[in-house]
């Protein structure tokens, strides 16, 4: 059977793409012939998939509506409906800050293990109820403190920090199916080798991935069989043109990672607008596969679930940064995904024969095909992200599924309406004579399968809105070892635990009594909370210090670059000495001094009230009852709150509280 397919006429909307063109669209300059062989034997495909990590990307996610919650874990993992990711990618907290924010470990401190910290478990188990078939892989980004007393992540200690997060996996009923070392810092072979003995001896069913940073692996691995053998997967970060946000037009493996024999995966890739990078996301697999072989894909991130003063704010899948009004946004990404999670599954074949370049010319597009392990169903992806005019494709299929009608489905890759994004178009059934003619509209994502039962969710998200003042938090309503709704950790972790120094019921404490291993650059352990529009208000809490250190209370905190010490706000910061100060530190990291004093000693031990105000461009702070500054300033007027310690100890804070503040 002979299958020609073609677009309708370019300017035409996908939808309307239901007649047989005309004889002149039959004969567009730009023209490709593709013969499907289901007995064609190639490549496994790994899976495209998503990260949570790299880090607290997803942090609010946890803390939305139900059922606002519901619908956006739905859209990434519920097959049929969105995504359909076929990986999930788990940081591995450890308690530093990893891009926007810190993951909590579940072991702070060694031998205290808390199974139930943080969400990524949490995450992993809504996936897996969603699609009991996904695939789990976790990788490590920094590390507690207490790991080879935070000099060497290559140690012995970390591999028995990686079992513990493993085991505490399992008790959650998580298989995890890959686990890396350490990401985008290179590898230690004997480390990796160590690994894979350790996993053995657990009897765990995990593939080893080496190392997510770059090729650099391969190399050794032809030299060195027993490095060889303890690594499953190549993988690497970034590996198409442009790199980190980059055009994906061309993608490159080399001849050793190749040479190796394994899976070659892009186990990151992305970091781009959830609309905007739509055409190197879809390139990046598409050509990942047709430049490089590579079989495995994974975005970074899965979805920006983090307020948009943080660095990234709207790259991933989905944009969900209001638990507080339930309002979410669906990016074109997650309709380009679904063009291939939707038609293929993990264990499906590339076919070498039907992938390439339309017209041989990479200018013009590019496509893979995918076979079923038992060659009943075949989809074509194809993607004329970057085109400049249609073109004609034409389909040869030999096999069963040449009998079988095709379903279509079609996303402009550049509309503004939901009706743009994964179309489902009329199937093509032969006419008498085998054929069937559909021209290709430059901009545009395809996919053209013998698979049914894809679909396209219809829930709805609610308008955005603000995060209401007054807003108080006295942390009772949590178990011991949660993290409090909306606070957003940016370095160290802060949990729920019982309060210090007599006091009674709960309290945010510091989790940390030592610096972690750190991805990115060092700075004082600090969580945020808030919305960024916030204005006139002030911030009371109470505060103990356990030992020397200081306090520290931070407002109007607006936009933050990398890393995070780049904090714009004003921070207001008392030492247990009762010296205090009042500076504002801009997104470059400079510091500028407001004012400064001293007062009696606050000491340890004992509970403080600390306050911040802004009211116009007006700051006050105060220490207890007493006020020890007020001044003018005007270059920051909006922001979130903040709270912190400048050394890692287990301090606390407690009865906190925002009120609106009005010019007098």
């Amino acid at each position: 059977m002979s299958l020609a397919i073609a677009v309708a006429s370019y300017g035409e909307a996908a939808t309307s793409q239901q007649t047989a063109p005309t004889p002149r669209e039959t004969s567009q300059r730009i023209s490709t012939q593709v013969h499907i062989d289901t007995a064609e034997s190639g490549l496994v495909f790994g899976g495209v998939g998503a990260i949570s990590g790299g880090g607290g990307n997803s942090r609010l996610l946890i803390d939305y509506p139900p059922a606002q919650r519901d619908q956006i874990l739905d859209y990434l993992f519920k097959p049929g409906y969105g995504a359909a990711l076929q990986i999930l990618k788990l940081e591995i907290g450890g308690d530093a800050n990893s891009t926007d924010g810190s993951e909590p470990s579940v072991e702070h401190t060694r031998g205290a293990v808390n199974c139930n910290a943080g969400y990524e478990f949490w995450l992993a188990e809504q996936a897996r109820l969603r699609n009991p078939n996904i695939k789990l892989y976790g990788l490590a980004w920094t590390a507690p403190g207490w790991i080879d007393y935070g000099s060497n992540f290559w140690s012995k200690d970390t591999i028995d920090y990686l079992m513990t997060w493993m085991g505490c996996a399992q008790s959650h009923g998580l298989k995890i199916d890959y686990l890396g070392g350490w990401n985008e810092r290179g590898f230690n072979k004997l480390w990796y080798e160590d690994l894979h003995a350790a996993l053995a001896a657990k009897h765990y069913a995990t593939q080893v991935v080496g190392d997510d940073s770059d090729w650099d692996e391969a190399k050794e691995m032809v030299k060195d069989v027993g490095f060889a053998s303890s690594i499953d997967i190549v993988a690497a970060h970034y590996s198409c043109e442009g790199g980190d946000g980059g055009n994906a037009n061309h993608c490159h493996s080399t001849p050793e990672a190749l040479a190796t024999h394994k899976p070659l995966w892009d186990s990151e890739s992305g970091s781009q607008d959830d609309n905007s990078g739509t055409g190197p996301l879809i390139r990046a697999i598409i050509r990942g596969y047709v430049d490089a072989k590579m079989t495995g894909f994974l975005n970074w991130p899965l979805v920006a679930a983090i307020t948009a003063n943080l660095p990234y704010p709207t790259v991933g899948l989905m944009v969900a940064s209001q638990p507080w009004s339930g309002n979410y946004s669906i990016g074109t990404s997650l309709w380009a995904t679904a063009h291939v999670t939707q038609f293929t599954q993990p264990g499906w074949q590339f076919l070498n024969s039907a992938s390439g370049y339309l017209d041989g010319d990479r200018a013009n597009g590019s496509y893979i095909t995918l076979k079923s392990p038992d060659g009943a169903e075949y989809s074509t992806i194809i993607e004329t992200a970057a085109a400049k005019e249609p073109s004609l494709l034409t389909f040869s299929v030999s096999g069963n599924p040449a009998t079988k009608p095709v379903q279509v489905w079609a996303t402009n890759i550049d509309g503004n309406s939901d009706h743009d994004f994964f179309v489902h178009l009329p199937e093509l059934n032969a006419d008498g004579t085998g054929r069937y003619q559909f021209k290709l509209l430059p901009g545009y994502v395809y996919t053209f399968s013998t698979v049914t039962g894809a679909g396209k969710g219809t829930a709805t998200a609610p308008p955005p809105g603000e995060l209401r003042l007054p807003y108080s938090e006295n942390f009772e309503g949590y178990q011991v070892g949660q993290e409090a709704r909306y606070l957003s950790d940016m370095q160290g972790s802060f949990e729920i635990q019982r309060c210090a120094a007599g006091r009674p019921g709960k309290c945010l404490q510091l989790m940390d009594s030592m610096k972690p291993i750190e991805w990115q650059d060092d700075s004082d352990a600090f969580t945020l909370l808030g919305d960024p529009s916030w204005e006139n208000y002030t911030l009371s809490v109470d505060a103990i210090l356990t030992k020397p250190g200081t306090v520290e209370l931070i407002g109007r905190a607006g936009i933050q670059e990398r890393p995070q010490s780049h904090q714009q706000g004003y921070y207001f910061r008392v030492s247990d000495t009762g010296s205090w100060s009042l500076f504002k530190t801009d997104t470059h990291g400079k510091h500028t001094d407001l004012a400064q004093g001293s007062v009696t000693s606050i000491g340890v031990g004992s509970w403080h009230t600390y306050r911040l105000s802004f009211n116009k461009d007006q700051i006050t702070a105060y220490i207890d009852a007493e006020k020890v500054t007020a001044l003018s300033d005007i270059p920051f007027q909006t922001g979130q709150i903040g709270l912190g310690f400048l050394d890692y100890d287990t301090d606390q804070f407690d009865n906190l509280s925002i009120t609106p503040t009005s010019r007098q």
